[in-house]
């Protein structure tokens, strides 16, 4: 049910960015109100402890915590009375625990994954009517040679297909502990989006260390983070076309989610792109929050409660209208996916 899965992975991702400020106010010294699983109106209210109401909300998607005072500075005890080195340590924690996610979920990526083999290619899919769905051949079979030649690379092997196009070709595969042997004809002109012999190549893995996927899950965390930093100068300099750096909302991610072959890699880039983009100084987001607190550690001044809460308002207007936009462009405009 990829729909209940991509609903469920969302609203984790959602929860947890809830929890790592939940986590930092507690630590902190900061009151909170109410840790809300899902989004208003309240269904039920679970328990309380620690002056914190938990409860359950009636839309499914992540949740939200109300720490007491959050907006006033005269509330004693509340985020808004805090030092702002408190209030920064509670808005950061947010995004960094979607960013820390996100690198947890790339280690279990790579630990789930294995290092790939380059010397041996094994059919990952085979096309319906192709060459190599009449000859026999399966998904997993392991390419030993064709017409002769030993097969040591995806590479290899689609070089000797082209010099064969039209022509009878003699493979030999592994199939558990059997070698079999098939003829086909690669295709000439092939249909769009398939190979001459309509099979979908790959390395079979083998088994990595848990340090070597930490290390390849950090890496690849931090590509990704540097990715979408990169991604405007990218647009303006006409490296990147204006596609790859439009917006989706959920129906476009869900359309992505159902073409991605793992999952793990999919909630990864939506956990770091969540932090990287709530760390965006943007209104009403916590990069705004963030923004207007660090004046107060330079002139040891705080932007005037009434006119942070307006800006704060305005920038939630804003972003609530360009959320609406979004969501709506991903049915009046789909993205067209490769």
């Amino acid at each position: 049910m990829p729909i209940f899965e991509f609903v469920l992975g969302l609203a984790a991702l959602i929860f947890v960015h809830e929890l790592g400020h939940f986590i930092a106010a507690k630590l902190l010294k900061v009151e909170v109100e109410e840790f809300g699983i899902g989004f208003p109106p309240r269904l039920v209210k679970l328990f309380e402890r620690g002056g914190t109401e938990f409860t359950l909300n009636w839309i499914p998607l992540g949740g939200f915590v109300r720490p007491k005072g959050e907006n006033d500075p005269t509330v004693a005890g509340g985020l808004a009375a805090a030092s702002p080195w408190v209030r920064l340590g509670v808005l950061f924690a947010g995004p960094m625990t979607n960013i820390l996610v996100g690198i947890i979920l790339g280690v279990l990526l790579f630990y789930s994954l294995g290092n790939p083999v380059p010397n041996k290619v094994i059919i990952q899919e085979i096309s319906p009517g192709s060459p190599a769905a009449e000859s026999g051949l399966l998904p997993g079979d392991l390419f030993v040679s064709i017409n002769g030649t030993p097969v040591d690379s995806i590479e290899r092997l689609q070089t000797n297909t082209a010099d064969n196009l039209g022509k009878p070709v003699t493979i030999v595969v592994r199939r558990g502990e059997e070698l079999l042997t098939y003829t086909l004809v690669p295709r000439l002109n092939p249909p769009e989006g398939q190979g001459a012999m309509g099979v979908a190549l790959t390395n079979p893995t083998q088994p990595v260390s848990l340090a070597t996927a930490s290390y390849r899950g950090a890496y690849a965390a931090f590509e990704n983070v540097r990715g979408i930093l990169l991604l405007p100068v990218r647009l303006l300099s006409g490296e990147a076309q204006p596609q790859e750096g439009r917006l989706v909302g959920y129906k476009g991610m869900f359309d992505i989610y159902q073409r991605i072959q793992s999952p793990l890699w999919f909630f990864m880039m939506i956990s770091i792109s969540l932090g990287i983009m709530n760390l965006l100084p943007i209104p009403a987001l916590d990069g705004g929050r963030i923004l207007l607190t660090l004046p107060e550690l330079i002139i040891h001044r705080r932007v005037p409660a009434k006119f942070e809460n307006a800006v704060h308002l305005v920038g939630f207007t804003l972003l609530l209208l360009l959320l609406i936009y979004i969501n709506l462009q991903d049915f009046i405009n789909p993205i067209q996916l490769p």
